[in-house]
């Protein structure tokens, strides 16, 4: 009889143990590190363009039948009365208490066929519920590629940067029109169709392109083509993993689905060996209470998508406290002077937790205290170094009272009693980094620009 989470759990006083012992590190991106160096592919989405391959390290659940709306309007926050062909909205689902599950973005195919693409926790738990809800409704869920056998079904680039357009209207032979921010529509690349999605990383236009893996080679050959007399560079796995930073997307929050008693039967439908049972938990904030690093839409900055005008799960209790004080999602820039004292004591007998370059995530999900006078005011996620502000930055979720511009605090950097026995720990002291708080997105043009496509 196969293992489940639930079964898993059993073997662990509570689920905070298993998270903070577990072996895995940070969140994987299977491509090369580097196509020149990481400084360059990171300036580059803000001078020139990139090109990211993200063909590889999403899991993508593809959802077709009667049924789809129905199940998606029953699960996410998000309103669906425009949904369908074309367009697209971040996911997000959350428990029967309102803390957030999973967020991913949702991409309308068809009128009943979409697929959620991010990490795998949305996406899941929408499959639990269309396979044991009764929902007329087939999956077929294609893998990460750490995870699966199986070549991918599709690939997924991103084009990104001041030159992105112009590289991409080279590339379809003429203008771009009709693509709304978050809308989606076709191009034409190498005389190929090409589905793309509007958005912009880090503030710059862009689009996001997909189609069938058998034709990702051409398609990333001719863009390489395309963008060599604009500056495109080819960004690898370090650059990837710094780049939401400056969007301030915080890339996954712990789902909450470890406790509760409405949440055992989904603890039981998924694997023992699954993503949510071998994610790792890591990081200087530590509770023996699971449910304390819960989060809700709120907290993470999705109030703006979180619509009554549906009945979803967790709405009756996003409804009950979203006239409450929430934690504001803010940008923590950290102090040079401390981050250097950390790198100087990699000299010492006594150091302090290594801080890889450019991004220093050592779990699946770093949670470290946010502090004033020792007290704990917030939670810090994803510290990462940016050569676009000569800064190591991280985001937050602060106490409201607290999130505001220019307000310092310190992030206790690294984890208690030498650190945890997870083996990509080594053995360490804790410090405190100083840091100020910014606005989230960092970048003044991100804010503005994003602010002008949602409206």
């Amino acid at each position: 009889m196969t293992r489940s989470l639930a079964d898993k759990l059993k073997d662990y006083k509570n689920p905070v143990e298993m998270l903070r012992s577990a072996g895995g590190g940070p969140y994987q991106f299977p491509i090369k590190s580097e196509f020149s160096n990481w400084r360059d592919e990171q300036e580059a989405y803000r001078k020139t363009a990139v090109l990211f391959d993200q063909s590889y390290h999403m899991t993508d659940h593809f959802i077709e039948g009667p049924d789809v709306r129905r199940l998606l309007s029953d699960l996410g926050v998000n309103s669906f009365k425009n949904f369908g062909r074309d367009k697209a909205k971040q996911l997000v689902v959350c428990n029967d208490d309102g803390y957030v599950i999973g967020n991913a973005v949702l991409f309308g195919l068809e009128d009943h066929k979409v697929s959620i693409v991010n990490r795998p926790n949305a996406g899941n738990w929408v499959q639990f519920n269309a396979e044991t809800k009764g929902y007329d409704v087939q999956i077929v869920k294609d893998q990460r590629s750490l995870e699966g056998d199986k070549p991918r079904q599709g690939y997924r680039y991103e084009v990104q940067g001041p030159n992105a357009w112009e590289i991409l209207e080279k590339l379809n032979g003429g203008p771009i029109t009709g693509f709304r921010f978050f809308g989606m529509g076709e191009i034409t690349i190498a005389g190929r169709k090409v589905r793309a999605l509007r958005h912009g990383m880090a503030g710059a236009a862009g689009l996001e392109l997909f189609g069938p893996y058998e034709e990702h080679e051409e398609v990333k050959q001719a863009i390489v083509e395309a963008g060599k007399d604009l500056g495109l560079l080819l960004a690898g796995s370090k650059t990837y993993s710094a780049v939401a930073h400056e969007s301030g997307w915080i890339p996954s929050e712990l789902p909450a689905i470890y406790s509760g008693d409405k949440m055992q039967a989904y603890r039981e439908w998924l694997p023992a060996d699954g993503f949510e049972a071998t994610s790792s938990l890591g990081g200087s904030m530590v509770s023996e209470n699971v449910d304390d690093y819960y989060l809700t839409p709120f907290d993470l900055g999705y109030g703006h998508i979180v619509k009554f005008d549906h009945d979803f799960v967790g709405r009756e209790a996003l409804e009950s406290m979203k006239d409450r004080p929430h934690k504001k999602k803010m940008t923590l820039v950290w102090e040079p002077e401390d981050v250097i004292r950390v790198f100087a004591s990699y000299f010492e007998e006594e150091r302090y937790k290594f801080m890889d370059m450019p991004a220093s995530h050592y779990a699946t999900y770093p949670y470290d205290q946010v502090l004033i006078n020792g007290r704990q005011v917030g939670i810090s996620f994803y510290p990462v170094y940016t050569a676009n502000f000569r800064r190591w930055i991280s985001l937050c979720v602060l106490d409201a009272d607290i999130a505001e511009e220019g307000k310092e605090v310190t992030v206790l950097w690294g984890e208690p009693n030498g650190g945890s026995s997870k083996p990509v720990v080594e053995r360490h002291k804790q410090t405190e980094i100083r840091a100020r708080v910014t606005a989230c997105p960092i970048a003044a043009d991100a804010r503005e620009q994003y602010k002008k496509w949602a409206a």
